[in-house]
């Protein structure tokens, strides 16, 4: 562990990994896709993750300090590797993963410690994957119960898919973010089925005691609901790169302007413009320039 730092607005937990790529390894992992996003947006972040002492280790770790993240939370393991994700491409741009199990992030530990870097402004950001391992999921139930706004990133990947788990993430989350699919499949796992949208999440709100949900749409932008109103925004035809990390940027400028106090329309809008923006770049965390988001016209 690194020094003491209770002054960071964000902090990301989870997995940090290598996406390997027919054309060679990119760095990924929802948690630090968000982070990196986040720091570029001029947030304070840091990273709560694991990683071997290998040299993939070694080079995620320099990534992360040359990318302004705070890594006093990242943790060593001298048994476990560094993560690594077979991604495969289809129909142009889709992906698919084999997520390889267990290395060292299934092992994330000392609640403790972390515990007393989450000060109640602080965003606390979160997923599904991270819970596949007992270890790493004991440590988030025990920083669940922090007084930070935890934000709940669902990442379902089969078959790292758990009723009761999700159940237990969704009850501790203050916002939630689902992809069309994701929302399904929580409509199949807690019996909801409703018909439409607005309905279905309704459902989430009433059953967890959610106040706000982010749903993403991909080429047909998001929406936000906010306790009883709900904000939409349209996404427009873009030309694709790949869509590694465009959620995961979403989410980053969500938060980011969540931060800053925007309206919700403001947030939504900015959210799906940096998506929309990252999809055109190549992997999760592509080289660019603050204004080149800022002036990208979707």
């Amino acid at each position: 562990m690194n020094q003491l730092n209770t002054n960071t607005s964000v902090i990301c937990y989870g997995e940090i990994l290598w996406d390997v790529l027919p054309d060679g390894p990119q760095p990924g992992g929802a948690p630090l896709n968000v982070a990196y996003h986040l720091s570029k947006m001029g947030i304070s972040t840091g990273i709560i993750s694991r990683v071997g002492l290998d040299d993939y280790g070694q080079k995620l770790e320099k990534l992360i300090d040359s990318w302004g993240i705070g890594k006093y939370l990242l943790q060593h393991d001298n048994e476990y590797p560094t993560s690594q994700v077979l991604a495969k491409m289809s129909n142009g741009n889709e992906v698919s993963y084999e997520i390889i199990f267990p290395v060292a992030w299934d092992f994330i530990s000392d609640s403790n410690y972390i515990k007393s870097q989450l000060h109640e402004n602080a965003y606390f950001i979160y997923g599904s994957l991270a819970s596949r391992n007992q270890v790493t999921r004991n440590t988030l139930y025990d920083l669940l119960e922090s007084s930070a706004i935890k934000v709940f990133d669902i990442n379902l990947r089969p078959p790292f898919v758990n009723k009761e788990i999700l159940s237990h993430l969704l009850q501790k989350a203050d916002i939630v973010k689902f992809n069309q699919s994701e929302l399904e499949i929580a409509q199949t796992q807690f019996r909801g089925s409703y018909s439409n949208e607005a309905d279905q999440i309704a459902f989430i709100q009433d059953r967890f005691d959610v106040r706000e949900v982010l749903v993403t749409k991909g080429e047909f932008g998001a929406a936000y609901y906010y306790e009883d109103k709900v904000y939409r925004s349209c996404g427009t035809e873009i030309e694709v790169t790949d869509t590694i990390g465009s959620g995961d940027a979403f989410l980053a400028a969500f938060v980011a302007n969540h931060y800053l106090k925007e309206t919700p329309q403001i947030m939504l809008n900015r959210a799906v413009l940096m998506g929309g923006f990252v999809a055109t770049k190549k992997g999760g965390c592509p080289e660019y320039q603050l204004n080149e988001y800022m002036n990208f016209k979707n």
